[in-house]
């Protein structure tokens, strides 16, 4: 099927389901509303699926090998970095449709039986659930890490009703004395180990937001315009990682290596064009220049530079020309890069 491990458990997260509680209940989730909307179903596998009995958990690596060098991507304050897993093919048609054919081929061994597919489409804590079902563990950045394959990788789910043998789970971290992903964290969104508070986070910022980023974190993300990947570069662990053969998470539109100029000459017909089939297609066109705004107001003064955010400074949308705004009094203040 194209995964590069599996395991089974229980559903049993009584403990993740009170992390997962108390993180809410301190606001952490942002204006992610659908978090605390869907409150223990998380947790609650048989609750969300009735008859479920076993997850299946699965492990696909996805972190391309045609890719610009993430260092070296993100020292160049011209060009815009984009996170790994959202350079190729939108992973949510590629996991679904695999574990589409994982529940066909168990059907030919054991018959009809019921199962739901999960990736990122409903309330599961799937870290916890792989963690549970062996795939690793729980790392103080909040990612799953496998001892020999990092945490460059996503997660899927089947819920089923087979009573199938569960695996060991992972009851032992190993992060040790490590705080690698704490320190180089740019906006201290790593709060305390093992916490993340997303509206501190640079992912969060530029893909769950919709709304004004908060001007004290906008020089921090630098030319981050989707996605931050920084605590996983500098996870000791990921010395192990290996890059996916998957032909769908290569690089496409060469946005490993895309100006932050040309990408805001975009029009909304061309981001729909050229972003067909990536995930980035889903925080929508006036998010996306936003993004791309504060990393024009973070990068180099230059005439072009300046004649990008010109050309948008009365855009008709009031959330881009705040960003652009920003940006353009930046390069007022002397304050963009250098």
């Amino acid at each position: 099927m194209g995964f590069q491990k599996i395991g089974i458990s229980d559903g049993e997260l009584n403990a993740h389901e009170a992390h997962f509680l108390d993180w809410l209940d301190d606001g952490c989730h942002g204006e992610m509303s659908y978090m605390a909307r869907h409150g223990t179903l998380r947790s609650r596998p048989a609750a969300l699926l009735p008859g479920t009995i076993r997850i299946i958990s699965v492990r696909m690596d996805y972190l391309p090998p045609d890719a610009r060098p993430m260092r070296e991507a993100l020292a160049d304050p011209q060009r815009a970095y984009i996170s790994r897993y959202a350079l190729g093919r939108d992973y949510h048609k590629v996991m679904r449709a695999r574990l589409q054919k994982l529940a066909a081929r168990i059907a030919t061994q054991v018959g009809e039986f019921g199962y739901r597919a999960f990736v990122d489409s409903a309330p599961v804590l799937e870290k916890a659930l792989a963690e549970r079902a062996g795939l690793g563990w729980i790392g103080k950045h909040s990612n799953l890490i496998n001892r020999g394959a990092g945490s460059w990788f996503f997660l899927g789910e089947l819920y089923t009703d087979l009573p199938l043998p569960v695996d060991p789970p992972q009851v032992e971290g190993h992060c040790g004395r490590c705080t690698a992903c704490i320190d180089i964290c740019p906006t201290r969104a790593i709060v305390a180990p093992y916490r993340v508070d997303a509206r501190r986070c640079i992912s969060y910022l530029t893909i769950e937001l919709r709304g004004s980023i908060p001007e004290q974190f906008r020089a921090a993300i630098g030319n981050r315009v989707y996605g931050c990947d920084d605590c996983q570069l500098v996870c000791p662990w990921n010395r192990f990682a290996r890059h996916s053969e998957e032909i769908d998470y290569r690089v496409r539109r060469g946005l490993d290596a895309a100006g932050l100029i040309e990408l805001f000459a975009w029009t909304e017909g061309e981001f729909a064009e050229r972003l067909a089939g990536s995930p980035i297609r889903r925080i929508g066109y006036a998010c996306w220049l936003r993004n791309l705004a504060v990393g024009l107001g973070n990068a180099p003064t230059s005439t072009a530079l300046l004649a990008a955010l010109e050309a948008r400074r009365d855009h008709p949308l009031a959330l881009v020309r705040e960003h652009v705004g920003w940006a353009l009094a930046q390069h007022r203040a002397g304050t963009g890069s250098n």
